[in-house]
């Protein structure tokens, strides 16, 4: 994490302090007194990056029929148990597992005509590496062995090799949609996943269970040594952020330390990094953050941890762009209370930005999942947008239902009466948006 920067966080709808977090540059610190905040707020984000992969993989893994080294193929178009899901694509999924001696196989179908990517995350949420066409050009489909770090195991000549950074990794495999679900859920299926054999498996973290609302709190650190020795982390600040956590870890067998540590988290901490995952990760404007810096961090840990806690698994800057608002063009909350209008103007399609397509979903607040909705839909993109204006503009509503001056055909379905965020993706993007040069429009509130 850069702490050059200084956030101005805006508090959630009812709080009425804005605080801001310096970032700062660290130096060779050791924790002096408890009432030094700034060590463990840096203690207890790093940290939960880590956890909360933890916790996907614990969540994962209790599903019927999902293991290590074997493809999830998840309803095509349909919601997914992810926090800000991508349902404009044909999602595929799995938890790879290798060790020394034993590989894991992916195979890609030839794939023509759509976005596709095979995404593998290391054990913190950081990209290792797009498997596609424009990253092995000469292999864009095929074989592919993951093999464990400084393995030497052989691997057939017509079989690319990839190296992971531990011995898990994540895939997130997206074969886009382009209107044509049932060619894209034949697609899905082609992806094929195996182990060469039968892996040495360690199993996941045992740590508490917590969701987005209710964050862990200083159990965290009764499970730092484990968590810290499950996966290595190649952000560059990892030796002195995990040293401060073990230096926290060991304040906390004090029980006055502990309680006054406890409070300090709960108390301004989490509020602070919630606030700062949707209010404060990136560059804004028009009301919108756009995350630059996003799949590959180096020594932004907060902004990691962030992205892991409002989208997990989220790609690298040269694959997807996110821009994430939670908030109209005034500055206030959305709220399924309102409606709102998102417009682009005659000349400025969003298409005009991206290489390979956009999109535009809703998701609720604090969960960040998919709002069910009688329609259906949780998301307009380049291929089936809303229905254009006679003069070339797009203009999307957003609303709990459609009435009056808002048409059905152009209507993204907000959650009634509660608060929501929207995610606007732009995959492989073009410069002007990877120079931050354009971000979408402000949201205007018409009702």
């Amino acid at each position: 994490m850069k702490l050059t920067r200084r956030h101005a966080l805006a508090l959630l709808p009812g709080a009425l302090l804005v605080t801001t977090v310096a970032r700062h540059a660290y130096a060779a610190e050791t924790v002096t007194a408890l009432s030094d905040d700034m060590i463990l707020r840096d203690a207890y984000v790093y940290l939960l990056g880590r956890a909360i992969v933890v916790r996907q993989e614990q969540t994962d893994l209790k599903e019927d029929g999902v293991d290590y080294n074997i493809i999830k193929y998840n309803p095509v178009g349909q919601p997914i148990g992810w926090v800000n899901p991508n349902l404009d694509v044909a999602n595929i999924e799995a938890w790879i597992a290798v060790d020394e001696r034993t590989p894991a196989l992916l195979e890609i179908p030839r794939i023509e005509g759509r976005y596709y990517t095979a995404q593998i995350c290391d054990e913190w949420g950081e990209v290792i590496t797009n498997i596609n066409e424009r990253n092995y050009p000469l292999h864009p489909s095929g074989k592919y062995a993951f093999v464990a770090p400084d393995s030497n195991v052989r691997i057939p000549d017509d079989v690319v090799r990839i190296e992971l950074r531990s011995p898990k990794a994540k895939m997130l495999a997206r074969v886009e949609i382009h209107n044509d679900i049932d060619g894209a859920a034949v697609l899905q299926k082609q992806f094929k996943l195996s182990s060469l054999g039968k892996p040495v498996i360690a199993p996941p973290v045992a740590i508490p269970g917590f969701d987005n609302k209710s964050l862990i709190g200083m159990e965290i650190f009764d499970h730092a040594d484990v968590l810290l020795a499950s996966a290595p982390d190649v952000s560059p600040v990892a030796a002195q952020l995990q040293s401060k956590v073990r230096d926290i870890a060991k304040l906390a067998a004090n029980p006055a330390h502990r309680a006054a540590m406890e409070k300090a988290l709960h108390d301004k901490i989490i509020p602070e990094f919630q606030i700062f995952s949707v209010a404060g990760a990136g560059v804004t404007r028009n009301n919108w953050i756009g995350t630059t810096v996003i799949g590959n961090y180096g020594e932004d840990f907060a902004i990691r941890t962030a992205a892991n806690y409002i989208g997990i698994w989220a790609n690298a800057r040269h694959e997807v762009i996110y821009f994430v608002t939670t908030r109209d063009a005034d500055g206030n909350q959305l709220l399924g209370y309102s409606d709102y209008l998102v417009e682009f103007p005659p000349g400025d399609s969003p298409d005009n930005v991206v290489n390979a397509y956009w999109s535009l979903s809703l998701v609720d607040v604090p969960g960040f999942l998919a709002v069910a909705n009688p329609l259906n839909r949780y998301t307009f993109n380049s291929v089936a947008p809303p229905r254009s204006e006679a003069d070339g503009s797009l203009r999307i509503f957003l609303a709990a239902k459609a009435r009056g001056d808002i048409p059905e055909a152009n209507l993204l379905p907000s959650p009634e009466g509660k608060p929501f965020s929207l995610t606007f993706r732009t995959y492989v993007p073009k410069d002007v948006v990877k120079r931050g040069e354009w971000f979408p429009p402000a949201i205007r509130k018409i009702r």
